[in-house]
């Protein structure tokens, strides 16, 4: 019987070894490294950080070594140009910072890894004491509140903006990044393209710089409005979202909305169509996103696109590397003098272009289109000197080459869309109704369009794993075991009870 087992367990360690030998291989797909990975430490933006977890977290599971902190575009910046960081991640370009020409003597190059969005959240009650979330305003409104002129929830203008609606007379409570943040540089930039005569003379009050975008708001002490400042978008989020935070408003990339159940206001674009930051908006935004030819952004046609489903505060995001002497890119000034670190890099930009796509909808984001995936091939190849990678939906995995910005990429129903007023005591219900309290209201009844009135429940769940080397050799192990030792249990069982039965 001893023997038996050990033949069983000879097959089984048999199977596990070809299995296992065959996870290997798919996570070792690439080419053999000219040098072993490093690893590589990098810092920078919050807008991307909830993508950079994911991202991390897969190629730490795939044996790639890679760390990130969240201080900020503008600090980030400083570090990668200061040689303290391997690669930042950035909304902010290097002219945008009062040290000019840091980065020039290391060199850089813009490597776009996703595009996101800046979400207005926001915490506010009618006058019976609800909890609204469906709060709708204007581009105009939302830039008239963050410079000051608008400052009580009952300004005739979000009255307005909600059909009607008239919330309670109370203070508005701004919430604002403090220090420097590329965040800030991106909602300034929108407020001062779709208000230029609201923003103009606020700038002028502050002595803001209007020639670069406005990444620090606290560089003029006396800036209305002053509220609330938070150092990261975490914070933003946990206290506007808290009862501390009620009159509370602020801008925030649009993923920490959804981790912390943040509400976040519908936003009127250029077409008169008001639209959450769902991956589908994004991508319909950043269509009219004009690229200078170091990949940099120019964003004025995003915040007035008259595509009905845009959602007008959308950009892409940064990785910031070294990069070999490019006729096509005069920043760049030579290579990681550490070979290790360009394969880390490689390794780990490759993943990023494709399959480090594929959740970003879940988590707040949208996929690169094709075009900016292949710029990641681009950079790839300015860091090791190789001839581009070409990508296509055959070896990139990013939803994009299909068509499509993969799972919880729609949008929920607007739950006012056909909503003639909403006055009194008019409760925008849980299933997308509205009702009123105080009786003859009119034309109260939402219309899905077709899709589910329940928007408050569309939200995608959260992504909750890495994608990378799902297959891993433990994993397969695993699977194995749990599939056949019962067997050969079984096995093993049946021939003691043949062996110990009594022969007829």
């Amino acid at each position: 019987m001893s023997g038996y087992l050990i033949r069983c367990a000879t097959r089984l360690l048999a199977v596990v070894s070809v299995l296992a030998s065959g996870a290997l291989l798919s996570l070792s797909a690439a080419p053999p490294a000219s040098a072993a990975p490093a690893r590589i430490n990098g810092q920078g933006s919050s807008y991307v950080a909830l993508a950079m977890q994911q991202w991390v977290a897969d190629a730490q599971t795939s044996g790639l070594q890679v760390n990130y902190l969240p201080t900020g575009s503008p600090a980030g910046l400083t570090s990668f140009g200061q040689s303290l960081a391997d690669f930042a991640g950035t909304e902010a370009e290097f002219s945008a910072l009062s040290t000019q020409g840091i980065g020039d003597t290391r060199g850089y190059q813009y490597v776009p890894d996703v595009a996101g969005a800046v979400a207005i959240m926001y915490n506010v009650q009618d006058t019976a004491g609800r909890k609204v979330d469906y709060l709708h305003l204007t581009r105009r409104t939302i830039a008239r509140i963050f410079t000051g002129d608008i400052t009580s929830w009952s300004d005739p203008a979000i009255t307005a903006d909600n059909k009607g609606l008239v919330l309670p007379n109370q203070p508005i409570n701004v919430v604002y990044r403090g220090g420097q943040s590329g965040t800030t540089g991106l909602f300034y930039d929108f407020v001062a393209n779709v208000a230029p005569d609201v923003f103009g003379p606020w700038a002028a009050r502050n002595s803001f710089p209007t020639s670069v975008r406005i990444i620090q708001l606290d560089s003029s002490p006396g800036f209305v409005p002053k509220s609330q400042a938070f150092q990261g978008s975490d914070q933003i989020a946990q206290y506007i979202g808290s009862g501390q935070g009620l009159w509370s408003i602020g801008y925030d990339e649009f993923g920490y909305a959804k981790t912390y159940d943040v509400s976040a206001a519908w936003v009127e674009n250029a077409a008169g169509q008001s639209v959450l930051p769902y991956a589908e908006n994004i991508s319909a935004a950043l269509e009219s996103a004009a690229l200078r030819s170091d990949l940099s952004q120019e964003l004025s046609g995003v915040y007035n696109s008259t595509n009905p489903i845009a959602y007008p505060i959308s950009a892409y995001s940064y990785i910031v590397t070294q990069c070999t002497r490019s006729a096509d890119r005069p920043t760049c000034q030579g290579p990681y003098p550490n070979s290790g670190i360009t394969e880390t890099l490689t390794s780990w930009m490759r993943y990023i272009a494709c399959e480090g796509q594929v959740n970003m909808a879940r988590i707040g984001y949208s996929p690169l289109p094709p075009n900016l995936s292949q710029e990641v091939a681009n950079s790839i190849a300015r860091l090791t000197g190789a001839p581009a990678e070409q990508l296509s939906a055959a070896n990139c995995a990013n939803p994009r080459f299909s068509g499509s910005v993969g799972d919880g990429g729609a949008p929920p129903v607007d739950p006012i869309a056909n909503v003639d007023s909403i006055g009194g005591g008019t409760d925008i219900g849980a299933d997308g109704t509205g009702t009123s309290a105080a009786g003859g209201g009119k034309g109260l009844v939402v219309s899905s369009g077709g899709g589910s009135t329940d928007w408050r429940r569309a939200t995608p769940v959260a992504y909750l794993g890495p994608s990378v080397a799902s297959s891993s050799p433990i994993a397969v192990l695993g699977l194995v075991a749990i599939m056949v030792l019962p067997l050969a249990v079984g096995g093993v069982i049946a021939r003691r009870r043949r062996v110990g039965s009594p022969k007829a």
